[in-house]
């Protein structure tokens, strides 16, 4: 009888092995031939999956979007609508091994997309996701009283967004001055701004 193989876990397999090979190697080393010797596959059959190396690329910010994406929507938000919203920006940010992996990798790749447009395409699509994310915490704030009625809600979602990534890219920058605690103390403090 065939083996049945499900080409969809295959293909997570080598974007696990690609995101290895980044972290630990840097995103120049990411080449087929060592992403193949990462997940212990032949080069022939990673090509199998993914023709070209752009492919490749663009599949594993993909694969960020989507593990981000997916534990957003399982996390259960509860308390104060600032603790709530608080929590769901925080998942966006690298405040855990998790996340740390996720962004590190993100950023490398984000890097090396520059005149890729498949994986530019992705790019786009991950930064109107922390967009849509930032529009939803102000409207909440909104709906709930939160934000002070002087307050646009459209540069506030702008500058939140703002906010985010730089948060992101500080933490991965220089982690000691910013632990997850900070990191916290800072969203808190700009969502208690907000409504002033």
């Amino acid at each position: 009888m065939p083996k049945i193989v499900d080409h969809q876990v295959r293909r997570e397999e080598i974007a696990e092995a690609l995101w290895r090979v980044v972290r630990r190697d840097g995103v120049g080393a990411a080449t087929v031939r060592s992403i193949a010797a990462e997940a212990g596959w032949s080069p022939s059959a990673l090509r199998h999956y993914f023709s070209t190396q752009s492919e490749l690329l663009a599949f594993a910010m993909e694969h960020v979007v989507t593990r981000v994406r997916a534990r957003i929507e399982t996390t259960v938000y509860h308390g104060p609508v600032r603790v709530a919203v608080r929590r769901l920006l925080e998942e966006l940010l690298p405040m855990d091994a998790e996340r740390r992996a996720e962004a590190e990798v993100w950023l490398q790749l984000a890097a090396r997309a520059q005149g890729d447009p498949a994986a530019a395409d992705w790019l786009r699509r991950a930064d109107d996701g922390v967009g849509e994310a930032t529009t939803l915490v102000v409207r909440v704030l909104a709906e709930e009283g939160e934000l002070a009625a002087h307050r646009d809600a459209e540069f506030e979602a702008a500058r939140l967004h703002a906010l985010i990534d730089g948060l992101a890219v500080h933490v991965l920058a220089r982690p000691e001055p910013m632990p997850p605690d900070r990191v916290s103390a800072v969203l808190a403090a700009h969502l208690e701004d907000l409504a002033t």
